[in-house]
């Protein structure tokens, strides 16, 4: 984590309480957060190939078994990261990695602003009241941490690959 932007204890059980609230669906919420990505930024269609298959329209993307899939694991990463908010510097490889997967495949660092954004869409939608200031600060900050951690994926690249 970021040492410049700790979350407080305050923070982390927000973001435990609120994950706890939407665990039980993961696959459903990431429909929701997907299909607002897709709203904010429809270019990102293209990314989602599965056996090298254009899907027509986010509705087919979003209905895909293999799609289905992506949005089980973005759900797990981000359940990941909710586990060890203590010590998300544990993750570091691992979300490093997964950036340099994602350059593999065209995603631009500036797309995760747009994921952010469909992020805390996802979250004021299935938690209603519950999605307080407090619990969007806290949110954005652990997504602004994960995202720093999937950036260096980038960074150890070779300009121009």
């Amino acid at each position: 984590m970021e040492s410049g932007m700790p979350l407080s204890g305050g923070q982390r059980a927000l973001i435990r309480e609120s994950w706890q609230r939407l665990s039980g669906s993961p696959v459903q919420h990431g429909l929701v957060l997907f299909t607002r990505l897709f709203d904010l930024d429809p270019d990102l269609l293209p990314l989602f190939q599965y056996n090298c298959k254009q899907f027509a329209s986010p509705q087919e993307c979003l209905s895909a078994p293999e799609f289905l899939d992506h949005i089980r694991k973005v759900m797990l990463v981000i359940d990941a990261a909710v586990s060890h908010l203590e010590n998300l510097s544990c993750l570091e490889e691992y979300l490093c990695n997964l950036g340099k997967k994602h350059q593999a495949v065209g995603v631009k660092v500036e797309s995760f602003s747009t994921v952010g954004e469909s992020l805390l869409y996802m979250l004021e939608k299935c938690l209603g009241a519950a999605f307080s200031p407090e619990v969007q600060e806290a949110w954005s900050k652990l997504y602004n941490a994960v995202v720093k951690a999937m950036q260096r994926g980038w960074e150890t690249l070779p300009e121009g690959d």
